[in-house]
């Protein structure tokens, strides 16, 4: 009767040994599986990154400009700061600086007299009704920028259909004519209307000057 007590006992040992083994594994096997990082909603699903909110268009306030002289073309006698690392084109007297929605153009002409108000509205406003697609809203005015007084156009128009989506946007536009000594520079800057790049803008045309 003592053995078979004694039987009994080891058998409800090794009955208590197996189940603490078996909590343990288990207890280490979800300790393995990790928590996603990140923050979780009441559900436990980890919420993505915010997205930031700019308004299409807009050039950041951390864009490192760059110092562009034009090495061929009728005149290469100026030099401008135009944003680093956006894709240039090149055809005839224009070279284009482009990112994503915005434009920097420059033209080089010859001209037999500085631009005036006048002869930018008689002369180029018609002109661009026929290029640019829906134009409207015309405004003539001087300005001021460091290389001293220029006529500036302001308009807004449609850009191209984008290639790939064929989604059109309305496109505000800065025109600077800086002249001198028989030669007539055209900067054209261009992006969104609802983009803020008031600031880039002034920093561009502020750096244009003669050398």
């Amino acid at each position: 009767m003592a053995a078979h007590t004694r039987t009994y006992a080891v058998v409800g040992l090794t009955l208590v040994a197996a189940v603490t083994a078996g909590c343990s594994g288990s207890g280490s096997h979800a300790g393995s599986g990790s928590p996603a990082s990140g923050p979780t909603t009441a559900g436990g699903q980890v919420q993505p990154a915010p997205t930031e909110s700019n308004p299409p268009g807009d050039i950041p306030d951390n864009q490192v400009y760059v110092s562009y002289r034009p090495a061929g073309g009728s005149f290469t006698g100026f030099t401008l700061k135009v944003p680093e690392g956006w894709a240039r084109t090149g055809q005839g007297g224009t070279t284009a600086f482009t990112d994503k929605l915005n434009t920097v153009r420059i033209s080089a002409v010859s001209a037999s007299g500085a631009p005036t108000v006048g002869s930018v509205t008689k002369m180029v406003i018609p002109q661009l009704r026929t290029q640019v697609p829906k134009f409207s809203a015309p405004k003539v005015s001087e300005v001021t920028r460091h290389a001293g007084r220029v006529v500036l156009l302001t308009y807004q128009g449609d850009s191209a259909k984008d290639p790939v989506t064929g989604k059109v946007v309305r496109d505000a536009f800065e025109r600077y004519a800086f002249y001198r000594a028989g030669h007539e520079v055209d900067l054209t800057l261009s992006g969104p209307v609802k983009a803020d790049n008031v600031d880039p803008w002034r920093i561009v045309s502020d750096s244009f000057g003669w050398r």
